[in-house]
C-alpha cells in the first residue's frame, strides 16, 4: 500500500502519543486508589472480563483514529480488475512469401480470415490497431474499436518484398504510445541498458503486440533489439510463426499482388524474384523460430507455431484469454474513512454500555 500524500504520514505519531497518555492517566489514578491489605483479594473479586472491557473501547478508538489518519494520506492499493482498456496491435507480415500455397489458398488469405474472426469476437471496449510489414512497416489503422475500418484494411492487404520484423515491433510500440500515456514512443531512450528480467504478468501494461510472420527478418532493426524496447515499456509481444516447412508455390491473387510487382510499394532493394537456392535472400524465407521465441520470452509474452488454418484460428481464439485481467492501482481513502468512523462509533457505544471511560 502506498500513499498519494505521504507528507502527512507523521500524523500516525498521534497513536503512540495517545497510548502513552492513556497509560500515564491509568498510573496516576492508582496513586489515589485506596490501599488494601491484599490486592489479590480485589483481583479475585473482579470479573475476568473487566480488564479487557476497560481497555477495549480505547483500543477501538485508536484503530478508528489510525484509519482516519490513513484516509487523510490518501492510500492506494493494487487490485486485479477486468481489462477494459486493452489495446491489441496486430502486426501482420505481408511479404511476398505469404503467397505460399502450403496453406490453401495461400498463407495471407488464411491469415486475413483469422484476423477478421479475431476482430469480430472482441468486446466493444477492446481497441485494435493494424501494422502491415514487408520491406518496411506501416501503421495501417491506428488503435480503434471501429470494426468496419479494421475489416476493410485487412481485406485490402497487398504483398511486397522483404520482412522487417523489428520495424513492425517499433511501429506497434508507437501505435500503443499514441493512446497510452504510460508507454513511451520507441525513439525515446529510457536509459535502462540492454538487460531486462521479465516481470510478473500482473505488472505489464494491458496492451499487447501480436506479430504474425512466416519468415526471418531481412532488413531494418534487429527484432530482439526492438523487443527489448517493448520489454522496457512493459508491453508484451505474442509471436506467431505461420506456415509449414514446405511452402510450395507462391501464388498471389491479383488483389494481393498489388500494383508494385516487385518494384516500389512495400518492396525495396531486392529487384525481381526471390533468388535461387543458396542465394542470400533464400534464408529469409525460412521461419526464424529462435528469434520469435526470444521476442516473446523477453517481453513476457508467448510464441505459437501454426502450420495450417485450424492451428492459426486456434491461436487467435486463445489470445484474449491472456489479457482478460490487469492489475490497477486505485485510491482506497473511502474504505479507511468508513472503517475509522465505524471503529469510533463502536468505541463510544461500548464505553456507554460498560460505563468505562479511558
Amino acid at each position: 500500500m502506498n500513499f498519494l500524500w505521504p507528507q502527512l504520514i507523521w500524523l500516525f505519531l498521534l497513536v503512540p502519543i495517545l497510548v502513552g497518555v492513556y497509560v500515564w492517566v491509568l498510573r496516576r489514578k492508582r496513586k489515589f486508589a485506596v490501599n488494601y491489605s491484599s490486592l489479590s483479594l480485589i483481583r479475585e473479586a473482579l470479573p475476568k472480563y473487566s480488564r479487557w472491557r476497560q481497555h477495549l473501547p480505547f483500543g477501538l478508538f485508536l484503530l478508528g483514529l489510525a484509519c482516519l489518519i490513513a484516509a487523510i494520506n490518501r492510500p492506494t492499493a493494487e487490485v486485479v480488475v477486468p481489462a477494459n482498456r486493452t489495446t491489441v496491435i496486430l502486426a501482420i507480415d505481408v511479404s511476398r512469401s505469404m503467397c505460399a500455397t502450403d496453406v490453401s489458398p495461400n498463407r495471407l488469405s488464411v491469415a486475413q480470415d483469422a484476423a477478421l474472426k479475431f476482430i469480430e469476437e472482441q468486446a466493444g471496449e477492446t481497441r485494435i490497431g493494424l501494422v502491415a510489414f514487408a520491406g518496411f512497416a506501416e501503421i495501417i489503422v491506428p488503435p480503434t474499436n471501429d470494426k468496419a475500418a479494421l475489416t476493410e484494411a485487412i481485406q485490402n492487404f497487398t504483398t511486397s518484398l522483404g520482412t522487417a520484423i523489428g520495424s513492425a515491433t517499433l511501429k506497434s510500440i508507437d501505435a500503443i504510445a499514441e493512446i497510452n500515456e504510460d508507454v513511451e514512443y520507441s525513439g525515446v531512450d529510457l536509459g535502462l541498458g540492454e538487460e531486462f528480467t521479465p516481470l510478473d504478468i500482473n505488472y505489464y501494461e494491458p496492451d499487447i503486440i501480436v506479430v504474425l510472420t512466416d519468415g526471418a527478418n531481412s532488413e531494418g532493426p534487429r527484432p530482439l533489439e526492438a523487443a527489448l524496447q517493448a520489454a522496457h515499456r512493459q508491453v508484451r509481444i505474442y509471436t506467431i510463426g505461420f506456415g509449414s516447412d514446405n511452402p510450395g508455390r507462391m501464388v498471389c491473387s491479383p488483389e494481393q499482388m498489388g500494383s508494385d510487382t516487385f518494384q516500389g510499394g512495400f518492396g525495396r532493394g531486392f529487384g525481381g524474384g526471390f533468388g535461387g537456392p543458396g542465394g542470400g535472400f533464400q534464408r529469409y524465407l525460412l521461419l526464424d523460430e529462435d528469434t520469435l521465441l526470444g521476442m516473446a520470452e523477453l517481453t513476457g509474452g508467448a510464441y505459437y507455431r501454426a502450420e495450417d488454418a485450424d492451428q492459426l484460428f486456434e491461436v487467435f481464439t486463445g489470445l484474449p484469454n491472456e489479457i482478460n485481467f490487469q492489475r490497477e492501482r486505485i485510491e482506497i481513502s473511502a474504505l479507511f474513512s468508513i472503517l475509522g468512523v465505524l471503529f469510533a462509533i463502536a468505541a463510544a457505544a461500548l464505553s456507554l454500555i460498560w460505563h468505562r471511560f479511558p
